[in-house]
Protein backbone atom coordinates (compact mmCIF):
# COMPACT_ATOMS: atom_id res chain seq x y z
CA UNK A 1 0.00 0.00 0.00
CA UNK A 2 0.91 3.82 -0.64
CA UNK A 3 2.00 6.23 1.93
CA UNK A 4 -1.13 8.53 1.98
CA UNK A 5 -0.12 11.88 1.19
CA UNK A 6 -2.26 13.90 3.53
CA UNK A 7 -2.51 15.27 7.74
CA UNK A 8 -5.48 13.71 10.12
CA UNK A 9 -7.88 17.03 8.81
CA UNK A 10 -7.26 15.78 4.97
CA UNK A 11 -4.97 19.08 4.93
CA UNK A 12 -2.34 17.52 2.18
CA UNK A 13 1.34 17.57 3.85
CA UNK A 14 2.89 18.62 0.01
CA UNK A 15 0.34 21.28 -0.06
CA UNK A 16 1.06 22.48 3.54
CA UNK A 17 4.61 22.60 2.82
CA UNK A 18 4.39 24.48 -0.42
CA UNK A 19 1.95 26.97 1.43
CA UNK A 20 4.77 27.57 4.13
CA UNK A 21 7.28 28.39 1.56
CA UNK A 22 5.17 30.82 -0.53
CA UNK A 23 4.36 32.52 2.79
CA UNK A 24 8.18 32.43 3.53
CA UNK A 25 9.67 33.77 0.40
CA UNK A 26 6.68 36.10 -0.05
CA UNK A 27 7.83 37.63 3.11
CA UNK A 28 11.50 37.76 2.27
CA UNK A 29 10.42 39.75 -1.43
CA UNK A 30 8.09 42.14 0.74
CA UNK A 31 9.81 42.92 3.12
CA UNK A 32 13.38 43.23 0.80
CA UNK A 33 11.45 44.97 -1.91
CA UNK A 34 10.49 47.45 1.04
CA UNK A 35 13.69 47.97 2.81
CA UNK A 36 15.24 48.36 -1.12
CA UNK A 37 13.31 50.44 -1.67
CA UNK A 38 13.87 52.94 1.40
CA UNK A 39 17.68 52.61 0.76
CA UNK A 40 17.12 53.57 -3.12
CA UNK A 41 14.38 56.34 -2.61
CA UNK A 42 13.16 59.42 -1.25
CA UNK A 43 9.51 60.49 -0.92
CA UNK A 44 8.63 63.96 -1.79
CA UNK A 45 5.69 65.94 -2.43
CA UNK A 46 5.76 68.77 -4.98
CA UNK A 47 4.53 72.27 -3.21
CA UNK A 48 4.05 73.59 -6.76
CA UNK A 49 2.87 73.44 -10.50
CA UNK A 50 6.18 74.86 -12.11
CA UNK A 51 6.52 71.14 -12.95
CA UNK A 52 3.10 70.68 -14.94
CA UNK A 53 1.67 68.97 -16.26
CA UNK A 54 4.30 66.38 -16.15
CA UNK A 55 4.30 66.66 -12.17
CA UNK A 56 1.00 68.37 -10.83
CA UNK A 57 0.83 70.08 -7.18
CA UNK A 58 0.38 68.02 -4.63
CA UNK A 59 2.12 64.85 -6.29
CA UNK A 60 3.73 62.30 -4.30
CA UNK A 61 7.16 61.60 -6.03
CA UNK A 62 10.01 59.02 -5.42
CA UNK A 63 13.26 60.42 -6.34
CA UNK A 64 16.19 57.98 -6.57
CA UNK A 65 18.91 58.76 -4.08
CA UNK A 66 21.99 59.88 -6.61
CA UNK A 67 25.04 61.64 -6.74
CA UNK A 68 25.26 64.74 -8.78
CA UNK A 69 28.13 63.26 -11.21
CA UNK A 70 25.24 61.02 -12.45
CA UNK A 71 22.49 63.48 -13.83
CA UNK A 72 22.15 63.91 -17.40
CA UNK A 73 19.80 66.30 -19.43
CA UNK A 74 16.23 65.82 -19.34
CA UNK A 75 16.78 64.16 -15.81
CA UNK A 76 13.91 65.61 -13.50
CA UNK A 77 15.42 66.51 -10.26
CA UNK A 78 15.32 67.48 -6.53
CA UNK A 79 18.19 69.93 -5.51
CA UNK A 80 18.51 72.64 -2.59
CA UNK A 81 20.46 75.72 -3.26
CA UNK A 82 21.13 78.88 -0.98
CA UNK A 83 20.67 81.06 -4.15
CA UNK A 84 17.40 79.19 -5.02
CA UNK A 85 15.84 79.94 -1.12
CA UNK A 86 17.65 76.58 0.14
CA UNK A 87 14.80 74.80 0.17
CA UNK A 88 14.07 71.15 -2.03
CA UNK A 89 12.58 72.10 -5.26
CA UNK A 90 12.26 69.84 -8.06
CA UNK A 91 13.10 71.16 -11.94
CA UNK A 92 14.41 69.36 -15.14
CA UNK A 93 17.98 69.52 -15.95
CA UNK A 94 18.80 70.80 -19.66
CA UNK A 95 22.00 71.88 -19.70
CA UNK A 96 25.25 70.81 -18.20
CA UNK A 97 28.78 71.58 -17.64
CA UNK A 98 29.95 73.51 -21.11
CA UNK A 99 26.49 73.84 -23.06
CA UNK A 100 25.03 77.15 -24.50
CA UNK A 101 21.58 77.07 -23.56
CA UNK A 102 19.35 79.52 -25.86
CA UNK A 103 15.65 80.28 -26.48
CA UNK A 104 14.28 80.41 -29.16
CA UNK A 105 14.92 79.49 -32.18
CA UNK A 106 12.44 80.14 -35.10
CA UNK A 107 10.22 77.50 -34.18
CA UNK A 108 10.11 78.43 -30.61
CA UNK A 109 12.24 75.91 -29.63
CA UNK A 110 14.81 75.45 -26.68
CA UNK A 111 18.49 75.05 -28.08
CA UNK A 112 21.50 73.48 -26.77
CA UNK A 113 24.74 73.95 -28.82
CA UNK A 114 22.71 75.74 -31.06
CA UNK A 115 20.73 72.28 -31.73
CA UNK A 116 17.30 72.77 -31.61
CA UNK A 117 15.70 70.14 -28.83
CA UNK A 118 12.13 68.77 -29.09
CA UNK A 119 10.32 68.81 -25.40
CA UNK A 120 7.24 66.43 -25.38
CA UNK A 121 6.20 67.45 -21.58
CA UNK A 122 5.67 71.10 -22.25
CA UNK A 123 2.15 71.93 -22.75
CA UNK A 124 1.47 72.67 -26.99
CA UNK A 125 0.90 75.85 -28.49
CA UNK A 126 3.53 77.79 -27.19
CA UNK A 127 7.35 78.66 -27.18
CA UNK A 128 10.05 76.67 -24.89
CA UNK A 129 10.42 80.33 -23.12
CA UNK A 130 7.84 83.07 -22.83
CA UNK A 131 11.08 84.95 -22.63
CA UNK A 132 14.14 84.86 -24.54
CA UNK A 133 17.70 84.30 -23.20
CA UNK A 134 21.00 82.58 -23.65
CA UNK A 135 23.78 81.63 -20.80
CA UNK A 136 26.71 79.46 -20.80
CA UNK A 137 27.09 76.64 -18.31
CA UNK A 138 30.24 76.61 -15.95
CA UNK A 139 31.86 73.24 -15.71
CA UNK A 140 30.26 71.49 -12.93
CA UNK A 141 26.84 72.84 -13.07
CA UNK A 142 23.69 72.44 -14.20
CA UNK A 143 20.86 74.73 -16.00
CA UNK A 144 17.24 73.77 -15.06
CA UNK A 145 13.97 75.02 -16.26
CA UNK A 146 10.46 74.04 -14.99
CA UNK A 147 7.80 72.22 -17.23
CA UNK A 148 5.55 75.03 -16.68
CA UNK A 149 7.34 77.53 -18.31
CA UNK A 150 4.91 80.66 -17.87
CA UNK A 151 5.39 80.31 -14.30
CA UNK A 152 8.02 78.49 -13.17
CA UNK A 153 10.58 80.23 -11.14
CA UNK A 154 14.12 78.63 -12.93
CA UNK A 155 17.04 79.26 -14.17
CA UNK A 156 16.21 82.04 -16.11
CA UNK A 157 15.22 84.15 -13.04
CA UNK A 158 18.86 83.73 -11.53
CA UNK A 159 20.77 84.76 -15.24
CA UNK A 160 22.71 87.66 -13.42
CA UNK A 161 24.14 85.77 -10.64
CA UNK A 162 27.45 84.00 -10.94
CA UNK A 163 26.46 80.89 -12.31
CA UNK A 164 24.51 82.25 -15.65
CA UNK A 165 21.59 80.74 -13.69
CA UNK A 166 23.18 77.53 -12.97
CA UNK A 167 23.11 75.09 -10.13
CA UNK A 168 25.97 72.68 -9.31
CA UNK A 169 25.89 69.25 -9.62
CA UNK A 170 26.60 68.42 -5.73
CA UNK A 171 23.43 70.47 -4.97
CA UNK A 172 21.20 67.08 -6.06
CA UNK A 173 19.85 65.17 -4.08
CA UNK A 174 17.44 62.80 -5.79
CA UNK A 175 16.18 61.97 -9.73
CA UNK A 176 12.39 61.50 -10.17
CA UNK A 177 11.86 58.21 -11.50
CA UNK A 178 7.83 58.18 -10.84
CA UNK A 179 4.94 59.57 -9.56
CA UNK A 180 3.52 57.12 -6.69
CA UNK A 181 0.46 59.37 -5.52
CA UNK A 182 -2.74 60.47 -6.41
CA UNK A 183 -1.59 58.75 -9.56
CA UNK A 184 1.25 56.81 -10.88
CA UNK A 185 3.39 57.20 -13.69
CA UNK A 186 7.33 57.15 -15.01
CA UNK A 187 9.01 60.30 -15.34
CA UNK A 188 10.37 59.25 -18.96
CA UNK A 189 14.03 60.25 -19.97
CA UNK A 190 12.96 62.58 -22.89
CA UNK A 191 14.50 60.47 -26.34
CA UNK A 192 15.47 64.04 -27.47
CA UNK A 193 18.34 64.58 -25.11
CA UNK A 194 19.81 60.95 -25.87
CA UNK A 195 21.53 62.16 -29.44
CA UNK A 196 23.30 64.81 -27.40
CA UNK A 197 26.77 64.10 -25.77
CA UNK A 198 26.68 62.06 -22.89
CA UNK A 199 23.14 61.08 -23.37
CA UNK A 200 20.31 60.55 -21.23
CA UNK A 201 20.33 58.59 -17.80
CA UNK A 202 18.77 55.12 -17.18
CA UNK A 203 15.99 54.25 -15.21
CA UNK A 204 15.90 53.47 -11.13
CA UNK A 205 14.97 50.37 -9.91
CA UNK A 206 11.58 51.22 -9.19
CA UNK A 207 10.07 48.96 -11.10
CA UNK A 208 11.99 46.16 -9.41
CA UNK A 209 11.35 47.11 -6.30
CA UNK A 210 7.17 47.45 -7.13
CA UNK A 211 7.35 44.56 -8.73
CA UNK A 212 8.84 42.80 -5.39
CA UNK A 213 6.18 44.36 -2.86
CA UNK A 214 3.51 43.16 -5.04
CA UNK A 215 4.59 39.24 -5.61
CA UNK A 216 5.58 39.38 -1.89
CA UNK A 217 2.21 40.35 -1.44
CA UNK A 218 0.42 37.67 -3.70
CA UNK A 219 2.43 34.94 -2.11
CA UNK A 220 1.90 35.67 1.43
CA UNK A 221 -2.10 35.92 0.76
CA UNK A 222 -2.13 33.13 -1.52
CA UNK A 223 0.03 30.60 1.10
CA UNK A 224 -2.33 31.74 3.91
CA UNK A 225 -5.20 30.94 1.80
CA UNK A 226 -4.16 27.55 1.22
CA UNK A 227 -5.27 26.33 4.41
CA UNK A 228 -8.33 27.22 5.06
CA UNK A 229 -9.48 26.30 1.41
CA UNK A 230 -7.92 22.93 1.63
CA UNK A 231 -9.83 22.66 4.67
CA UNK A 232 -13.46 23.62 3.21
CA UNK A 233 -12.66 21.48 -0.02
CA UNK A 234 -12.12 18.52 2.26
CA UNK A 235 -15.13 19.08 4.32
CA UNK A 236 -17.09 18.98 1.11
CA UNK A 237 -15.58 16.11 -0.23
CA UNK A 238 -16.24 14.83 2.82
CA UNK A 239 -19.71 15.41 3.57
CA UNK A 240 -20.48 14.49 -0.45
CA UNK A 241 -18.86 10.56 0.70
CA UNK A 242 -21.09 10.43 3.22
CA UNK A 243 -24.06 11.36 1.18
CA UNK A 244 -23.30 9.10 -1.44
CA UNK A 245 -22.48 6.16 1.18
CA UNK A 246 -25.74 6.98 2.80
CA UNK A 247 -27.48 6.74 -1.03
CA UNK A 248 -25.68 3.46 -1.55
Amino acid sequence: MGKDNTTDDGHGRLGSALSGLAVAVGCVLFLGGFVWGAVQYQPYTVPTDSMSPTIEVGDRVLAQRIDGAEVRRGDVVVFEDPAWGDLPMVKRVVGVGGDKVACCDGDGRLTINGKAVEEPYLRPGGPASLTEFSASVPDGQMFLLGDERGTSQDSRVHLQGPGHGSVPRSAVSGRLDAVAWPSTAMVERPRSFAALPGGVSRPGPVKLVVGSVVAGAVLILGGAAYGPIARVLSRTRGRSGTRAGAGA
